[in-house]
């Protein structure tokens, strides 16, 4: 089913606001247990944030390929009434709905592996579903850099180019970071975009940080004629100055006296630009 139901409908008028509310209700996630994938949602919440912007509810699809950056998507779906706030408390609690690490059973988008690298192969079967059956739909996969590690992420790349699957758009979180270490001391993916676009996409790398450059490059994707890849680079502790230096960003602990330090910085940021 297409993100959302064909009766439901969000606004997104401040996709940066959106972001920092991301994060903030990421925390708050997080606080609870005292441990989570926090990072994953401090490095994609501006893309998480555009998606919803873009996205057109029971039209479009999204797909998250890395099942530990639902996080984002939860936070995302709480702020624009998809989820029920309260919700958000369960998450990655015992028999919850709002898994931590999430499942083909995860709510609010069409699709979320817990397998990591197969994501992209679901969103290239939706993209040629959509076009078959004469449906203008666009399809958005979220794919983290430490998956192109992945040898069936590069076969579903094939697939998507030699079909010209042009509805398809893939936004790769190019942080650096993943559960061994940085990913560039485990494995050597770049360069990524020129990788892409060997494969036949229209690549294009971009600053993940930047809420006006993400949407314009969506945009642009919507309007080509091949599938598009959008390598957006940031960090996984971007937006969270509290973080000490030493933190693991990949899942991260937050004991009580870090997480009121965190949920007052955004707070008091998500403040000043209400004022």
């Amino acid at each position: 089913m297409p993100l959302g139901h064909s009766t439901e409908s969000w606004s997104v008028p401040d996709p940066q606001r959106l972001a920092d509310l991301i994060r903030l209700r990421a925390v708050q996630m997080v606080a609870g247990p005292g441990l989570g994938y926090l990072g994953q949602a401090l490095s994609a919440a501006e893309q998480v944030a555009a998606l919803f912007a873009a996205a057109r509810p029971g039209v479009d699809r999204v797909v998250c390929s890395p099942g530990h950056y639902v996080i984002a998507l939860y936070a995302a779906a709480a702020e624009t009434g998809l989820l029920p706030a309260g919700a958000l408390a369960g998450y990655g609690q015992d028999g919850s709905a709002l898994e931590a690490i999430g499942t083909e059973r995860s709510p609010v988008v069409d699709y979320v592996c817990g397998s990591l690298g197969q994501g992209l192969s679901a969103a290239a079967g939706f993209a040629l579903s959509d076009r078959m059956r004469g449906r203008d739909a666009r399809t958005f996969a979220l794919v983290s850099d430490g998956e192109l590690e992945e040898g069936q992420v590069w076969e579903a790349a094939m697939f998507a180019a030699h079909y010209r699957l042009a509805r398809l758009t893939v936004l790769v979180d190019a942080n650096n970071s993943q559960v061994d270490g940085p990913v560039d001391s485990v494995t050597t993916i770049e360069p990524v975009a020129a990788k892409w676009a060997s494969f036949g996409w229209e690549s294009a790398e971009l600053d993940g940080h930047d809420t006006a450059a993400v949407l314009g490059a969506l945009a642009a994707a919507g309007a080509s004629t091949r599938p598009s890849v959008l390598v957006c680079r940031t960090s996984a502790g971007h937006g969270l100055d509290c973080l000490p230096p030493d933190t693991d960003r990949h899942f991260i602990k937050l004991p009580p006296d870090l997480a009121a330090r965190a949920l007052a910085e955004l707070g008091g940021r998500l403040a000043g630009r209400d004022a």
